[in-house]
């Protein structure tokens, strides 16, 4: 690509975070977030929480936008009771996400939410989520691995035609789907591993964590998506 799209990475706030001979509050994310946007071609813009307000004019500048993932949404964003199982609650990042979804589906910002990023899509456009799932987590700070198969004719099979095994971190999936939303592949057990928007703008939502894995071909087709819009 001669010009390298800008693709927008939400952080978090950590109270806590140590490097050298710091012990400071920082804004942070996994590297393998910047670093899967440079390898497929875009340039990685860090977006820590900030007003909800300030949304619409973050994502003007941009060219792509990737939700990551991170803690348990907060079960009020979508009229549930707490799970015992349920993490606490983030309230500046579930704000700021959420914003940035909205301020995205609106401007038609090609999107990539990942693991609790896909949760969040969902919970934008309506939907819900199941708070707790056993045998997709392999212990605590550990990725496991399963097979998520596509859904012929969908984007995600466009992109990934074969079934394939990837790297996976959660306990929370996809019950009720938003509006318009659909799935677009399944694992083994039958949850919701990815899910897209059909229609004229690239959204797309993964289960899975593609920044810890070796397969490029998601991030790569959003930066695609990106340079095109």
């Amino acid at each position: 690509m001669a010009d390298r799209p800008l693709i927008g990475i939400s952080t978090y706030l950590e109270s806590s975070a140590r490097w050298g001979v710091w012990d400071l509050a920082a804004a942070l994310v996994p590297a393998g977030y910047p670093r899967m946007v440079q390898q497929a071609g875009g340039l990685a813009a860090m977006l820590p929480p900030d007003a909800p307000e300030h949304a619409p004019e973050a994502v003007a500048r941009l060219d792509g936008l990737v939700i990551a993932g991170g803690p348990d949404v907060d079960p009020a964003r979508y009229g549930a009771e707490r799970d015992p199982r349920t993490g606490p609650p983030a309230h500046a990042r579930d704000t700021w996400e959420l914003a940035l979804i909205d301020a995205a589906l609106a401007a038609g910002t090609p999107l990539l939410g990942i693991c609790r990023g896909m949760q969040l899509l969902n919970i934008a456009v309506g939907g819900t989520l199941v708070q707790h799932l056993d045998g997709h987590t392999e212990a605590p700070g550990v990725f496991g691995r399963h097979p998520v198969k596509p859904v012929p004719g969908t984007r995600y099979a466009a992109i990934v035609a074969e079934e394939t095994a990837v790297p996976t971190y959660h306990h929370q999936a996809l019950d009720r789907l938003g509006t318009g939303l659909v799935p677009c592949a399944h694992a083994a057990d039958g949850t919701v591993e990815a899910v897209e928007l059909p229609g004229p703008h690239w959204v797309l939502g993964v289960q899975w964590h593609p920044e810890m894995g070796e397969d490029p071909r998601v991030m790569r087709a959003l930066v695609t998506a990106a340079a095109a819009s």
